[in-house]
């Protein structure tokens, strides 16, 4: 006696087929879902690196700027009113810190301030004298208090007297500044004493050009 084999015992030749393609299906869903995986986690870590090196860049420039603001800042000279000491378009550095917290400018220093006339943005010139000190100039010497003022930086050149007169008592809170090449120097002589408060910082350092790198004294 022979047996049919049932369609519970046998798969049909339909099923097989029909089997193969779900089991193809699910792996290229699979795949499918991978690849958009690896593809949102790449977008999600480019648009990190994105931010992180925009807040990178802004606080670099904040930092810069803080820096400028209130410990130091360079400065381009315009003029050749400091020569030999300063030429035109040397890049000198201005600290602000010492007259900000330690102490007042002082005879000697070489300081950075705005422009009384308006014709550059700043100027660089020496302190002479400050508050309280009399100014005066005699046979194109200057005197301090009714004494010579020592000036080997002006390397023998002669002080003449501008259109400011003299002698000047210094006012409190203020300073007298001239260049140190004082025939070609719009300073103090034709200006008057300046305030403190316009002074932007002591110029310490030339840093170009490379052959003049150094201390300013």
């Amino acid at each position: 006696m022979t047996h049919e084999p049932t369609t519970d015992q046998v798969p049909s030749e339909a099923d097989a087929i029909a089997e193969g393609m779900r089991s193809q299906g699910s792996s290229l869903g699979e795949v499918m879902e991978s690849a958009n995986t690896d593809e949102s986690g790449s977008e999600t870590s480019f648009a990190r690196w994105l931010v992180e090196t925009a807040l990178l860049v802004l606080l670099a420039f904040a930092l810069a700027q803080g820096i400028k603001a209130f410990i130091v800042q360079p400065f381009v000279i315009p003029t050749g009113s400091m020569r030999p000491t300063i030429m035109e378009e040397d890049r000198v550095l201005a600290e602000k810190i010492s007259y900000r917290f330690i102490r007042d400018p002082q005879v000697g220093d070489i300081v950075v301030f705005d422009d009384p006339m308006s014709q550059h943005p700043q100027l660089i010139k020496r302190v002479i004298a400050t508050a309280g000190q009399t100014v005066d100039i005699r046979d194109d010497v200057v005197y301090i208090d009714g004494e010579p003022l020592d000036e080997p930086y002006v390397h023998g050149k002669p002080t003449v007297q501008g259109t400011v007169p003299l002698p000047v008592t210094v006012p409190e809170g203020q300073v007298w500044l001239m260049g140190d090449n004082r025939p070609n120097s719009g300073d103090s002589r034709f200006f008057g004493p300046r305030p403190v408060s316009t002074v932007r910082g002591r110029a310490f350092w030339t840093y170009w050009p490379p052959t003049r790198f150094g201390a300013l004294r």
